[in-house]
């Protein structure tokens, strides 16, 4: 990927390893690539030499796979839901197994037809066009807000006082949260995210379910109060009425609550901060952006496809079947690497240059597509071109200070600190 923050012998000498390392040891699930921003050169070089690649990681619990690089063999896998199960009960949608005796969360993002279509339904109206113009005028005044309240002359951590503040007002919005208690969002959102098996420094299994246990005792008291109200557009009344989710059991609440946290959290707020650090190592592409502000418009889809905040989603196949040449046997795990595909350069023209006035800019798959495409992509959307609409009048310049610190996964494509400083 272009923009590597790494020293430029660092850098050069990463890319010349990953160019003569053996094929076969090849394992893109590693984090350590994502912590020093290498990943790009490793799925270049798949892209290139083996689009669907077989692996076998160390890490405990994930073993063999296969990682689908290129962007038409990635849409097959989207689009042949019936060979390619996102089932909890086939592994679910990321590529570590459930270690034994572990409770496994059940998402309607990990589910097949027909339940995964009538859950889907239920929360899918949360993003319909009304709602986005209703409360455009509140996300303006929220963003209007964080932004007047940052300091000058001093260096901030970006994740934290704009990305995540920002995201976590908007989902307390979505479930009608109670505001004084948003950053809990915040912390069930990392603690569904963490995992010790990549992470040594991620919270032991049973501190995490402890955890998502008391976001679960929290949760149900807003379901008790909301299912003898009147059903009103929030996400926890929605469930609690529909017909499709009212019956749910303790453990598909609690897993449809982690998707619907991370799905309103960690992509957005991760796409907030790769926007700024993309503009930063791209000056030119910032003046273009303030000389025509109108840019913003195609800026908001081209950050989203350089980010791509979750990286990958898995599928388990159901039967023997073909893809990209290779022989996949049923049981078999795949990661459709979204993050590959879109710096594929036979779908996407010049994927390695982030331009803010893209052509065609909609054209990723950070979204995913198909039948599991993500219902909240339109709400992500709009927070980010309020973002940019109201950032770029205010500050005429903003100060990368130094490296990003990245998120230790291979699944989360993320930030936890960015230190900027604006001039005032």
């Amino acid at each position: 990927m272009t923009g590597n923050l790494l020293s430029d012998p660092a850098a050069q000498d990463a890319r010349a390893h990953i160019a003569t390392m053996p094929l076969d040891g090849i394992d893109p699930a590693d984090p350590q690539w994502f912590v020093d921003d290498t990943i790009g050169d490793i799925f270049a070089r798949l892209r290139r030499e083996d689009p669907v690649h077989r692996s076998c990681s160390p890490i405990e619990g994930i073993g063999h796979y296969w990682s689908v690089t290129r962007y038409r063999d990635i849409m097959h896998v989207e689009t042949h839901h019936e060979l390619f199960s996102s089932d909890w009960t086939r592994g679910g949608i990321t590529l570590m197994d459930f270690p034994p005796g572990e409770e496994r969360l059940q998402m309607f993002i990990a589910m097949d037809p027909p339940k995964h279509d009538e859950e889907r339904k239920v929360v899918s109206p949360i993003a319909s066009p009304g709602n986005l113009g209703a409360w455009e005028s509140l996300i303006r005044e929220r963003t209007c807000r964080v932004l007047d309240s940052l300091p000058r002359n001093e260096t901030f951590n970006w994740v934290e006082r704009v990305s995540v503040e920002l995201t976590t007002l908007m989902l307390a919005t979505l479930f009608d949260f109670p505001l004084e208690d948003r950053r809990l969002l915040t912390h069930w959102s990392d603690m569904i995210t963490s995992n010790k098996r990549t992470n040594p420094d991620a919270p032991d299994p049973e501190v995490r379910m402890a955890e998502l246990h008391k976001m679960l005792a929290y949760f149900t008291r807003l379901w008790n109060e909301r299912v003898n109200a009147p059903p009103s557009m929030n996400l926890v009344s929605m469930l609690a009425h529909s017909p499709a989710t009212r019956a749910m059991g303790p453990m598909e609440f609690m897993g449809n609550l982690a998707l619907l946290i991370v799905g309103g959290n960690d992509t957005t707020r991760n796409s907030m901060t790769g926007g700024l650090l993309a503009l930063h190592q791209n000056p030119q592409e910032m003046a273009k952006l303030r000389a025509d502000p109108n840019l913003v418009d195609s800026l908001v889809p081209e950050i989203i496809r350089w980010q791509t905040p979750l990286a990958y989603m898995r599928r388990t196949a159901t039967e023997d079947t073909e893809l990209g040449g290779k022989t996949i046997r049923k049981g078999d795990k795949l990661a459709m690497w979204y993050l590959s595909a879109n710096r594929d350069d036979s779908m996407i023209a010049e994927p390695d240059r982030f331009l803010v006035d893209r052509e065609r800019a909609r054209q990723h798959l950070s979204f995913g597509f198909g039948i599991h495409r993500c219902v909240g992509s339109r709400i992500a959307e709009l927070q980010l071109k309020v973002l940019w609409e109201e950032l770029l009048p205010r500050f005429p310049v903003i100060e990368v200070m130094g490296p990003p610190t990245r998120v230790r996964s291979s699944f989360v494509h993320g930030f936890s600190h960015l230190p900027v400083r604006i001039p005032g």
